[in-house]
């Protein structure tokens, strides 16, 4: 199996290292394209991969490719590419807001597409993807495919409609945890806490919290109550935190979030 990459940014990058990891396909088996010769340096010394300044060449080279360009050079970069990709090559995209329909439009033709939606933790192994097959993608091909998005964290199927709302859940939802952490350490420091040892506190919280969630199978409302003793110290932050509209500021921007992914 040949892997091709369009784009060789931080995305493309999380995927070639969890590829690589899992030992799927060899280095000398991907090949990446970037229009920056500093972004093909990076991944080539990063990995060792064959690299190009080509599209064309990614293209004749793979089974499988990744579109990991930016959503607004999406049709640019499959009208140079789409008499090249022929009905045996499978294209993954990752762009927010470009549906199938359109996809299929820009290639013109019948061509085997998994859209997806990776999340940046897919840079330390802990990502989350959905993935969305047309129907020119048999079985087989869509197993090969998840296998390789479960390199570098989980993936599940979902159905097309859910895509915008999968950006504002776990696709864009790591800048709001981010802020999360960076609120809880800036806290932490004004009561005293040194900012590194605030931010390892603060950030292995949260991780632990999320570990919980998954692993117990309990509902977040009963781990939350789990915590909070009567009349003790987490209620009270608690009550403070609805106070200032906590879930209410999350909900609207996740819904924010996920209008402007429609709108792409």
């Amino acid at each position: 199996m040949k892997l091709g990459f369009i784009g060789t940014g931080n995305m493309a990058g999380a995927i070639i290292g969890g590829i690589l990891k899992k030992g799927i396909v060899k280095a000398d088996d991907i090949i990446g394209a970037d229009v920056l010769e500093a972004g093909r340096e990076k991944v080539k010394a990063a990995y060792g991969i064959r690299v190009t300044d080509n599209n064309i060449e990614v293209v004749d080279n793979a089974d499988i490719m990744f579109l990991s360009v930016k959503p607004q050079y999406y049709a640019e970069v499959i009208g140079e590419i789409r008499d090249a990709v022929t009905e045996n090559k499978i294209v993954v995209t990752i762009a927010p807001g470009k549906t199938l329909s359109w996809l299929k439009e820009q290639f013109g033709k019948n061509v085997k597409i998994v859209r997806t939606m990776p999340n940046t933790p897919a840079l330390v192994g802990e990502g989350m993807t959905a993935a969305c097959p047309n129907e020119f993608v048999t079985q087989q091909e869509k197993e090969a495919v998840l296998a390789i998005l479960g390199t570098f964290g989980e993936v599940e199927i979902v159905p097309e409609k859910l895509m915008d709302v999968v950006v504002s859940t776990s696709g864009s939802s790591p800048a709001y945890v981010f802020m999360m952490i960076e609120a809880m350490a800036d806290a932490a420091v004004a009561d005293g806490m040194p900012r590194a040892q605030a931010y390892r506190f603060a950030a292995q919280a949260v991780y632990g919290s999320a570990k919980m969630v998954l692993e117990t199978g309990k509902h977040p409302g009963e781990l939350k109550d789990m915590v909070c003793s009567p009349a003790g110290t987490t209620i009270e932050a608690v009550r403070v935190l609805e106070g200032k509209g906590f879930r209410s500021a999350v909900i609207e921007a996740m819904k924010a979030c996920a209008e402007v992914s429609g709108k792409l």
